[in-house]
């Protein structure tokens, strides 16, 4: 089962590849215990658990938090929109590298982390300048949306069937297209209210939000598989960097979906 998360997407390949190839790991004949038919385990430490994902994601947090802290405080407003792009294009480029090449690294991740973070916190300084408060509101709701859809996650309440994954992916692509296409016709001074603040905009910015949160799910799904699968320590890095890339969605999201209800007030 594929996440809609490109980042967490890649567990399950890392997880087919890994289960009867790498050396040392339990092979039928070989040797070695199954927990159950289809799953292997291995006998040797330093396997990727649900602590140690927690513990990484809290981290690129911290990373995050205190980098647009620092970007929030530093960063002279008349130099706010250059930096913004910049580190929002570095971030990009380092997320896409992460991504694609399956990258483990803290390093590169942190780097990913600690960017993201810059252009979050530049444009979360100006939200607030011009809604006072909204940023916190975006936070607090932000880490509502994550814990809640955890929370249906581990009680079952919601599960990443295939027919969840299909809908949601359909979804996704259908918000992707309609962005791209309001974005293209913008460029031609078309103006479809997608992105204001109207009721065509509020209504999308909800469902950006609702699919933002039941992405949640799939990740969820995708880090658990990775345990099962017995993948190396190492992939906890990337499972957090995944979960990033979800809360960093969802936040400008929500931070975008106040500043219109701010805005009619």
């Amino acid at each position: 089962m594929q996440s809609s998360n490109p980042a967490l997407a890649k567990l399950s390949e890392t997880s087919a590849s890994n289960a009867y190839g790498e050396p040392g790991w339990y092979q039928p004949g070989a040797g070695g215990t199954a927990t159950y038919p289809g799953v292997v385990t291995s006998a040797r430490t330093g396997l990727m658990t649900v602590d140690g994902v927690i513990g990484r994601t809290l981290a690129l947090m911290a990373m995050l938090t205190l980098a647009a802290a620092a970007a929030w405080i530093w960063v002279p407003q008349e130099f706010t929109g250059v930096a913004v792009f910049g580190s929002a294009i570095v971030a990009l480029i380092v997320g896409l590298i992460v991504s694609f090449r399956q990258s483990t690294s803290p390093v590169l991740i942190g780097a990913y982390a600690l960017l993201e973070g810059a252009a979050l916190g530049m444009i979360s300084e100006w939200f607030n300048t011009v809604y006072p408060g909204i940023a916190a509101q975006a936070v607090a709701a932000t880490i509502g949306i994550f814990f809640v859809m955890l929370i249906l996650y581990r009680f079952r309440v919601i599960r990443a069937t295939p027919r969840f994954t299909k809908g949601l992916m359909g979804a996704l692509i259908a918000a992707v297209i309609l962005m791209l296409g309001n974005w293209v016709l913008a460029l031609f001074g078309v103006n479809t209210g997608l992105r204001e603040a109207g009721p065509i905009g509020i209504i999308f910015s909800l469902a950006m939000i609702v699919i933002g949160a039941l992405t949640f799910i799939l990740d969820f799904d995708q880090v658990e598989q990775g345990v099962r699968h017995g993948l190396p320590a190492r992939f906890g890095w990337f499972a957090a960097f995944g979960i990033i890339l979800g809360l960093v969605w969802v936040y400008l999201e929500v931070l975008r979906l106040l500043s219109y209800l701010r805005g009619r007030d």
